[in-house]
């Protein structure tokens, strides 16, 4: 259990912060940039939150909140870093959690029409903060993969990050389908 008495320390006065494992590290590092755009993913989804909850359906704020919980899984381990063969049990995102988001997609994109045009951010407002969550999504699996190039990150990290990318595209078109709002599609020069 997680337990904050204090809010800030003093110790990240000189440009350093902790990592999971005590280690000092410098805030810009690979890994803390990492960390912070998954936590700015969470930000976006929360807000995505806000907006889906007053929606007719449950289940997008239910997966939501679910999506919210992993990204601080993730969050952890990539705070953590290193292998876990020192014997220590570590938290870790797990191929089962990658596994939901790909069973989530798979439901919510049977109920979708085929795409024929590539969708614009837009639509419902719990549409367009999701495509926002999915852009950021993206640039923070970049950033660990850019991490993953020079020190060990888990690969199901990185699995879970390409996946919610493609999740949260799913959720933004069926919220625009059964909000009635429909998705934004690309005109190729449409706008010239």
């Amino acid at each position: 259990m997680v337990k904050l008495n204090r809010i800030y320390t003093r110790t990240g006065d000189k440009g350093q912060t902790g990592l999971g494992d005590g280690r000092r590290v410098a805030k810009d590092s690979l890994r803390v940039g990492a960390m912070g755009t998954v936590d700015e993913a969470n930000g976006v989804i929360g807000i995505a939150r806000l907006h889906a909850a007053g929606l007719d359906e449950t289940e997008p704020n239910a997966a939501l909140m679910r999506i919210q919980n992993d990204l601080f899984d993730l969050g952890a381990d990539v705070c953590v870093p290193g292998e876990d063969a020192d014997g220590a049990v570590r938290l870790r995102v797990t191929a089962a959690q990658v596994k939901r988001l790909e069973k989530e997609i798979d439901a919510m994109n049977a109920d979708l029409a085929p795409l024929t045009s590539f969708v614009l951010p837009g639509g419902a407002p719990a549409a367009a903060y999701l495509h926002l969550a999915r852009s950021v999504v993206r640039r923070a699996e970049r950033e660990c993969w850019t991490l993953a190039g020079e020190e060990h990150v888990n690969p199901v990290v990185l699995q879970y990050l390409n996946r919610l990318s493609d999740h949260l595209f799913v959720l933004a078109r069926w919220i625009n389908a059964k909000t009635a709002v429909g998705d934004v599609l690309w005109k190729p020069g449409g706008e010239r």
